[in-house]
Order: C-alpha cells, then structure tokens, then sequence
C-alpha cells in the first residue's frame, strides 16, 4: 500500500494496423515512462489501455512485458474491466504470479447495476480468491459507487486498499478523502482537476492524461509538494488545455494521436473505436505546442 501513489500512468495498449499487440512498442513506453519521464508507477490494461477489449491472454501479456521492462523499479497495477465477479476472480489470477502490486478493477460496466451489497460482496469476493490488493476503479456512470459505499470497501475488506475516483466532481473526492480520514489509498482520475486534487489530499492520479504527457503531471505532483503553487497553477493551465483537446468518447486514440505528435509509438485503436478526427488532431497539437512539448 506504502509503494502506490504518485503519477502512475494508465500505460496504452499499442496495436499494430492488424490490431495485434505490439509489444517492442510497448516495451518502448513503458521505458519511456519509467527512465525518462519518472512516473512512480504504471497501470495496464485500464480504459486508456483499452482494457476492455483486450482477452485475457492479451491482458496477462501485456501485464507481463510492463512488468519485464520496469524490473521492479515502480509498482505495476493490472486493471480489470468485466461483468461479473467470476471474470473478474478469472483475470486476476491469470496475472498473479507476474508481481503486480494490485488489481484496478471495475464494478461491471454492463447495464445492470449491482446493489450496493451485491457490489461489496463482487469485491471481496474477488480479494478472497485471488489473494491480491484491490483498488476500485469508481468509474462506470451506473454503476457508480457512492463515498459512503467506498467507505465500507476500504475500511471493512481486508484487502481492498483504495480507490481510484473517476468522477469529474472534485467534491465527491472531497468528501471521500474526508470520511476515509487516511485509511486507504485514493488516487484522482479528475484529469482536469489534477492540482486541486493534489491539494485536498489525493494520494496521486491514474488518469489518461499521465500518458499522454506525463513529465508535465510529474512536474505538478512534484510543485505542489514543493508548495510551488504559481509553477502548480502554470502546469494547471496547460494541462486543462491539453485535457480539453484530448477528452472525447475516443480518448484512448487521442492520448495515443498525442504520443505519437512527440515521438512515442502509441499504435492504432482497436475496433470500433475510431482514430483522432482531424478537428481533435489540431487541438491536440496546438495544446501540446503552447505547453513547449513539440520540437
């Protein structure tokens, strides 16, 4: 629990034009992410890595070469999205035995919404078989989990460790750092809102914006705990511009069409998701540009 916080990216998922994984290509970012920008951990498989699509293999090896690459230097985090307690047992013990230091996972992002009690026993359920920390990744619209809800996870299951808040309402994180006083880990994917975030307490981020430009979210994590608040203040312009440009129901493709403006392969989306449109692919240059990120 003491190892994760920080700006941990939720790493892509390069594809190739046939939409097989490519692996040099990630092997490439995540070196990128660990030698070069200083993140202080990475998560694979989450919605920026399409996780979603990906099978279980394709999840296990990609969590696998992440964590050959990082050779134990940050903590890795294997993200799990599937709708039911049984898939969700299945694909945390395919990654088991690969050293990852916890499991992000969902509530299911089907139609269905659990009840709240359901929802508690789908966690603990999966803490139980597999063995391995969990975080709740509180991000499924209807499917949401309430502060009062995320209180119980953390407080009364042994082994899930915290949560990362994906809600674009900054009081909700608010009052989740409030109750929770300090038990568990909270991680902000309130892209926008990374400095206030910061500033109410979150313990880091895992957001999509950490992978499309993580040395500027480095940079803010590191001025607000220097209290360097006009530099913090500097970075949350740029960054809200470039979240601005990137935010949209392809925002894997965009995080990827911006690697790719400053030189990191981020690979093809997989199918059906469509690639940047030329509209978002002039934003996303020009905010990239006005932040100095292209030569």
């Amino acid at each position: 629990m003491a190892l994760l916080g920080g700006i941990v990216p939720p790493v892509v998922t390069p594809f190739d034009a046939q939409e097989n994984l490519d692996e040099d290509a990630l092997r490439a970012d995540v070196r990128y992410l660990v030698t070069q920008a200083g993140v202080h951990g990475l998560a694979v498989g989450g919605s920026t890595g399409e996780g979603h699509t990906l099978s279980m293999d394709e999840l296990r090896r990609a969590v696998a070469v992440a964590a050959e690459e990082v050779k134990g230097r940050v903590p890795v985090v294997a993200g799990v999205i599937v709708d039911s307690t049984r898939q969700a047992v299945e694909r945390g013990r395919a990654v088991a035995d690969l050293g990852v230091v916890a499991l992000q996972i969902t509530p299911v992002h089907y139609l269905f919404r659990p009840s709240d009690e359901m929802m508690y026993r789908h966690f603990a359920t999966v803490v139980d078989r597999v063995g391995i920390p969990v975080i709740v990744y509180n991000v499924v619209p209807w499917a949401y989990c309430s502060p009062q809800l995320l209180f119980r996870l953390i407080t009364e299951i042994d082994g899930v460790i915290g949560v990362k808040q994906s809600a674009s309402d900054l009081k909700l994180l608010a009052d989740l750092l409030a109750m929770l006083e300090g038990r568990g880990i909270v991680m902000s994917a309130i892209d926008a809102l990374l400095y206030p975030s910061f500033c109410l307490g979150a313990h880091g981020a895992i957001a999509a914006i950490l992978s499309a430009v993580p040395q500027l979210c480095v940079q803010l994590w590191n001025a607000v705990g220097a209290e360097d608040h006009s530099r913090a203040r500097e970075l949350h312009a740029s960054l809200l511009r470039i979240w601005n440009a990137i935010a949209g129901d392809n925002l894997p493709a965009n995080v990827k069409h911006a690697m790719e403006l400053q030189g990191r392969h981020g690979g093809f989306p997989r199918s059906p998701m469509p690639p940047s449109s030329p509209p978002q692919q002039r934003a996303i240059r020009e905010a990239l540009d006005a932040a100095g990120l292209l030569a």
